[in-house]
Parts: C-alpha cells; structure tokens; sequence
C-alpha cells in the first residue's frame, strides 16, 4: 500500500470513529485520544482557501509584519500629538497596531496566559460543563469558528467569559483550575481600564474634540460590553490543509490581544496574507467593525486569520469592547457630512448582529458589508 493511500485510509477510520463521539467536543479532545497522523476530513478546507507559505503564490507575503507600535507610556506624555498621529495612522492604513508599555504588569499578562492553558489542560468533563452553541450565554466552550454554520471546521477550541459588569457575570464562570475566577477577573479589569484610555485617545485622533460629545460616548464605553475569548490551538499533523480561524473581521469597537510566543496570527495587507511577528508581553490590538462604522470609515477593520503548526500549540486571549449590547452604532455626526463626506453605513446593534450570524455561514466581512450605504 502507498503512504497517500494509508493515510486516506487512515483518515477515514478518523473521521468514522469522530463522528460516533462528535466533533462538537473539540480539536483538543480529538488529539487526546490518540496519535493524529491525519487531518480529519472535516477540517479539510477546499483547495482554493487552504493556507501556503509557497513563494509563488502571490497571496502570501514570505516575512514576518512588523505591526506599528504605539508606545502607552508616550501616549500619556509631552508627545501625545505625535504618538495621536502615529496612532490615526495605524488605524487607517494596517487596522492594527502593538501596544507597548501599557502598565499592565508582566504578572498579570503572564498569569492570564497560564491559567488559559490550564483550563484546555482540565479534563473533558471539566471542560464539557460550559459547552453550549448558546451565543447569549455568559460562559461558552466550544471549538471552530461558528460550529453550528461551519462547513468545515477549525482547528481551534475557545472559551468565551462576558465580563462587564463583573460582579453579573463572575458567579458563571468556571471554578477550576482553583484560581480561574482571580486571575481572569483581574486580567479583564485591567484590560477594560486599558481600553477606555487608548479608546480616549482614538476620538482624539479622529478629531472629536467637542467635550460634551466625547464624554458622552466615553460614558457609554465605560458601561460597554466586554467579552473574553480564550483561544487553544492544537499542533496539527497537516496545518497546509487547514485554519486555527477563517478569514474574518471583529464585530466590536476595539480587540485587545494577548499571544504566547508562537507565530500563527496573520493580517491582510496590501492583498496579502502576513505573518504579525509576537513581541513578548505587548498587546496586539485591531480596529472592529462597529469602529469602522463609527468612523465612517476612516479607520479600518481588517480581515486576519489563524495558522496553525506541527511543532507546537498556541494560546492566546482575545479581549473585545464595544458600547452596550442595547445601543445603537452609527457614524458620529462629528465624521459625516451630506456633500465631501455622506454617511457610509447604515445603524447597527447587538442584536442584529446576533440575528445576521445565526442565519448566515461567517464568510470573512460579509456583516460589516451587509451595513454599508453604498
């Protein structure tokens, strides 16, 4: 027998015995219970969207990207006129940026990453407790991108925490490992405090200066949503012919990531697929869809996708804000004007969000598209 056809082989004894324990447990418990040779054939991406690092396809850009930087610190300094331009700059031409020296201390970001990877290391029947395709629920373990719409699913398993206001959503989250409740709920009021200063900085950037606006949508932020998605990718045994995520955009205002150190995160720049290069204890943080709206858009969000690899699996922790579930999104009036500048997208919310991705497979920006005027 060739090895093309043992692994076919191979592969089909994977996917039969998978189908009898179903996918919905996760990449993770797939690899746990025994050696993977093979990509099952659920996670198989066609030909056309499959990932590849070869030189001649002129999809992909063979270097690392080397993100803007935006130093907090000097945000809060005599050069904050600078570091604003730097930062409109960041956000209108890449959609991303890295944040540095954001006084959240090591310890903190170090711990969130930890205790990310002890919960993917509990058992299933830990892990099984939060398990639910309930999009509305506080706590929700899953796997791929959207497991109820995917056609082909990823290789990836997440938990997703709402977290403000805290003291509603805490009592829901998981009790082991014993410190989960500590170090998360620490982890994501350190964020949200780190969000309302950069997203401070993005109004004034954008040139809303009038105070009684910009307070009033400061307000609202500080009353906004907040969710965490911890992410565990798996070291696959054949990552060209699958995703850790599709091609997508953020829904929110503003996405604050946390990565180990392992490659896998790329960015669609210039029609091309970029690899964004970890630098240790930064943040990764991207323009969302309701920021593009907001900004009419001047600012962009971006499409980005996950790679994964055979060597080594990879944790990272996405933090996504926005305005409360129940308000409405629009272009501020400070941004649009009828003749040089008319409004681009129409108003959006929470709910019709919610009510777009659970009757449509997630397909890269088609949501953020489905809201523009023109």
């Amino acid at each position: 027998m060739s090895p093309a056809m043992a692994l076919n082989e191979q592969r089909s004894k994977d996917d039969t015995a998978e189908e009898k324990s179903g996918y919905e447990k996760g990449v993770k418990h797939l690899c746990e219970k025994g050696h993977i040779r093979s990509v099952p054939k659920k996670y198989i991406l066609p030909v056309s969207d499959r990932p590849t690092k070869r030189v001649e396809d002129s999809n992909v850009l063979n270097q690392n990207l080397h993100l803007p930087i935006i130093d907090f610190a000097e945000l809060l300094g005599p050069n904050r006129p600078q570091v604003l331009q730097s930062l409109a700059n960041a956000c209108q031409q890449y959609g991303f940026f890295q944040l540095v020296n954001h006084c959240i201390s090591d310890d903190v970001v170090r711990s969130m990453i930890d205790l990310s990877g002890r919960f993917f290391d509990l058992p299933l029947e830990e892990r099984v407790k939060y398990m639910t395709t309930d999009m509305g629920a506080p706590v929700r373990c899953g796997t791929s991108f959207s497991q109820t719409k995917d056609r082909v699913l990823c290789w990836r398993d997440f938990l997703k925490l709402l977290c403000h206001p805290l003291p509603d959503f805490l009592p829901h989250w998981p009790v082991s490992p014993v410190d989960f409740r500590k170090v998360v709920g620490t982890y994501a009021e350190e964020t949200r405090h780190l969000f309302l200063a950069v997203m401070e900085a993005i109004l004034e950037s954008l040139g809303i200066m009038e105070k009684e606006e910009e307070e009033n949508v400061m307000k609202e932020f500080e009353n906004g949503s907040q969710m965490m998605v911890a992410n565990f990718y798996p070291r696959c045994p054949e990552p060209e012919l699958t995703l850790g995520m599709p091609p997508h955009s953020d829904y929110g205002f503003l996405t604050l990531l946390l990565q180990d150190e392992v490659e896998g995160l790329q960015v669609q720049y210039q029609d091309k697929w970029v690899t964004v290069q970890p630098i240790p204890d930064a943040f990764v943080v991207n323009v969302g869809d309701h920021l593009e709206i907001y900004s009419n858009g001047k600012y962009k969000s971006v499409l980005h996708r996950v790679m994964v690899n055979e060597v080594k699996s990879r944790v990272s922790v996405a933090s996504l804000h926005s305005l409360p579930f129940n308000c409405t999104v629009k272009p501020s009036p400070k941004l649009v004007d009828d003749e040089a500048n008319p409004k681009r997208y129409m108003d959006t919310d929470f709910a019709t969000f919610l009510a777009y991705v659970s009757s449509h497979e997630p397909n890269k920006k088609d949501f953020l598209e489905s809201r523009k005027l023109d």
